[in-house]
């Protein structure tokens, strides 16, 4: 997706880069000098790398993303660069990566980790974390019902792999995995709208063609199949299950 409400992504989806940096504990930062943020969004994960006194830059497809990202880190590099073309002049030590893969279609995936696999250095690191196998599955089952008694076919919108879908493409990048964990993040969503939000913030383009007032009521009626579920004691909870992985660049 790559037109996004840069101001309501930070306000209410913050949980996002929160999360993300849990990974830098898979990072081995003595062996990093420069490295590149793919999918950046506005920047936050960017800036928490430099600050390990890393030359980073942040690469994103959207223009938004990009253009808070600057505004808000004006001394550091952000480029919009989509992940499954992208090069490089020169090889980094380090490709890091939060909540982007599964937005990559899977048919680009293998695109994806070739240039992935290019622009690290010979032992180079990719560190990242996605929406893996079973992502939000309740949401979008929700989603897919309600579309359909409206007379739509739901279309899913992400790539959410196994790790045994993923290991496989990136070791055929060039790389060798050294970590994987598959595991269950269920994640509070913010305010009495919260769950009402996400649809809107994540899933937009299902619901291209259908008017706004059609899309209202679908949401709604989506919302109120998953509150006995997903609706507690004030909060709303999403039914995340993320993918974390790290490998290294074959050492030629």
């Amino acid at each position: 997706m790559n037109t996004w409400d840069s101001e309501t992504y930070n306000q209410k989806f913050h949980y996002v880069s929160d999360y993300g940096k849990a990974l830098f504990d898979l990072i081995d930062f003595k062996q990093v000098e420069t490295a590149i943020d793919l999918g950046c969004g506005t920047g936050i994960l960017t800036n928490a790398l430099a600050s390990q006194h890393i030359n980073v830059v942040g690469l994103d497809a959207s223009s938004s993303q990009i253009a808070k990202a600057r505004e808000s880190y004006p001394k550091l590099m952000f480029i919009q660069k989509d992940a499954s073309s992208f090069r490089v002049n020169h090889p980094v030590d380090l490709i890091f990566s939060n909540a982007l893969f599964h937005w990559i279609p899977e048919s680009a995936q293998e695109k994806m980790m070739k240039c992935i696999g290019e622009a690290l250095k010979s032992g180079g690191q990719l560190v990242f974390e996605c929406g893996g196998y079973g992502n939000n599955v309740m949401i979008h089952h929700a989603l897919e019902q309600v579309f359909k008694k409206h007379g739509y076919t739901y279309s899913m919108p992400f790539y959410f792999p196994t790790i045994g879908d993923y290991a496989p493409m990136i070791e055929k990048a060039g790389m060798i995995v050294q970590y994987a964990k598959l595991f269950k993040r269920p994640t509070p969503l913010s305010g009495e709208d919260g769950l009402s939000d996400w649809i809107r913030m994540f899933v937009t383009k299902p619901f291209i063609g259908i008017d706004q007032q059609e899309k209202n009521q679908m949401i709604e009626e989506c919302v109120e199949s998953l509150r006995k579920d997903m609706y507690h004691h004030g909060t709303w909870y999403a039914d995340y299950v993320r993918l974390r992985m790290k490998a290294i660049k074959k050492v030629k």
